[in-house]
């Protein structure tokens, strides 16, 4: 009698329980959302319940058991219960009248959950029902966004998709070219990126309206280039008929945002500098910030027609975000050649230069530098260069279009930004 019990000892059958507690747990979590979707609907027309889909993920987990004992009686326990549920689908579509094949999915991955639950597979079991559960629940919010959609962005999303979830996963990750300077999937990765910052700037200016919110618009257009933006409002101060303050504030803000975006690009990218950087942008940031705020407290409060609009470009209009691969190629070469020839010397001054316009290429090309060439403290620093002289080339931008009387505010603005940057250098250099 002894050891029949020691043969059952809790560590062996534990794991199994505990498994088939799990499916049982997805499927009920499942169903949660399922049973209180339809908790208005009338008795005999839901299709399945919380317990059903409970119990559904049961099953699936004592179908993921029985495999290691008999996989075919393993096999007919899910192609019954698959059975089943489409018959319920069938049956409730007949009685209602109407056609979705909502249920009968959720109910046939949901057996799927509970099988790989107990297959060795809990943590892939686990979040294909949380993500199942999430896309239930927002159903209304979905509907709701799809309706405001037009074919070109529908075209737009379906692009983005391919370039994103379809091309990038394909290209090799490992070097190629001269000085090994080009990896297929990084470089890709740039278009996936300008591609991906400028939907967000698309979908804000859509949601909040150009017209209904400078700010909001120049913070949205900073996503894909703060230069851009800057260029943009400043021609609008040069009219005789423009809220200065306004426009001020919205060029500032944008700064503030490209700080921020270097801040996450770095931390993607390059995260060797993200801790430097992270010093270096974020003071800079904040005084943008302030200045925005001090700006737009002296704006007038309704601008009436006087809203202005940056024009942003077609958020998937792939050329812009090919030709800044193209010149990552080249910088990357260049700054490899640079640095065989000059040291770190050479790779500061190629970055400076491309920074000056476009501080993202040289974050791109810090990331695709190997890890040992530069340590985290030469790596913030080679990076603070261009930040520097992009916010300053912004500066005199904004003077040379607008002119010095109204475009010195967002100009000093900036300025402020620069030396705050310069300021935090002596800092950086001790990490």
């Amino acid at each position: 009698m002894y050891g029949f019990v020691t043969d059952l000892a809790v560590p062996a059958v534990f794991p199994k329980i505990v498994a088939l507690s799990l499916a049982l747990g997805l499927g009920l979590l499942i169903g949660v959302q399922r049973g209180w979707a339809l908790r208005n609907a009338a008795d005999g027309t839901r299709f399945a319940g919380i317990r059903t889909f409970g119990l559904i993920g049961l099953e699936g987990g004592l179908a993921g058991i029985l495999h290691a004992i008999d996989p075919n009686l393993a096999i007919i326990l899910v192609a019954a219960c698959a059975i089943l549920i489409l018959l319920g689908y069938a049956r409730t579509s007949r009685k209602n009248g109407t056609v979705s094949g909502t249920a009968s999915i959720v109910g046939l991955l949901t057996l799927g959950c509970g099988y790989l639950a107990t297959t060795g597979h809990q943590q892939v079991a686990s979040v294909i029902a949380v993500l199942l559960t999430l896309v239930l629940a927002l159903r209304s919010q979905l509907h709701v966004w799809l309706e405001h959609l037009t074919e070109l962005e529908i075209g737009a999303i379906a692009r983005f998709a391919l370039i994103a979830g379809a091309i990038l996963p394909l290209l090799p990750d490992r070097p190629y070219g001269p000085y090994d300077a080009w990896n297929p999937r990084n470089l890709w990765l740039v278009v996936v990126l300008v591609s991906g910052f400028s939907f967000v700037g698309y979908l804000a200016c859509k949601r909040l309206g150009s017209r209904n919110g400078t700010l909001a618009t120049a913070g949205a257009g900073a996503l894909v280039s703060s230069t851009a933006v800057t260029a943009a409002l400043a021609s609008r101060l040069r009219e005789n008929d423009a809220d200065q303050h306004m426009l001020s504030a919205a060029i500032a803000s944008a700064s503030a945002v490209m700080f921020l975006r270097v801040l996450v690009m770095v931390g993607a990218l390059a995260p060797i500098a993200l801790k430097g950087v992270a010093l270096l942008a974020l003071p800079p940031a904040i005084i943008s910030g302030a200045a925005a705020f001090w700006m737009l407290r002296s704006a007038p409060l309704e601008p009436g027609d006087g809203a202005y609009q940056v024009k942003i470009r077609n958020p998937f209009d792939l050329w812009p975000a090919i030709g800044m691969m193209a010149m990552i190629m080249v910088f990357s070469v260049t700054s490899r050649w640079m640095l065989a020839q000059f040291g770190q010397a050479g790779l500061a001054a190629t970055l400076a230069i491309s920074g000056a316009i476009d501080v993202d290429a040289a974050i791109i090309t810090i990331g695709g530098l190997p890890a040992t060439l530069l340590d985290e403290r030469t790596a913030a620093l080679v990076l603070a260069v261009p930040m520097i002289l992009n916010t300053l080339v912004k500066a005199a931008t904004a003077v040379s279009i607008a002119g010095w009387t109204k475009g010195r505010d967002a100009a000093a603005a900036l300025a402020l930004s620069a030396v705050a940057c310069c300021a935090m250098l002596p800092f950086a250099a001790l990490l």
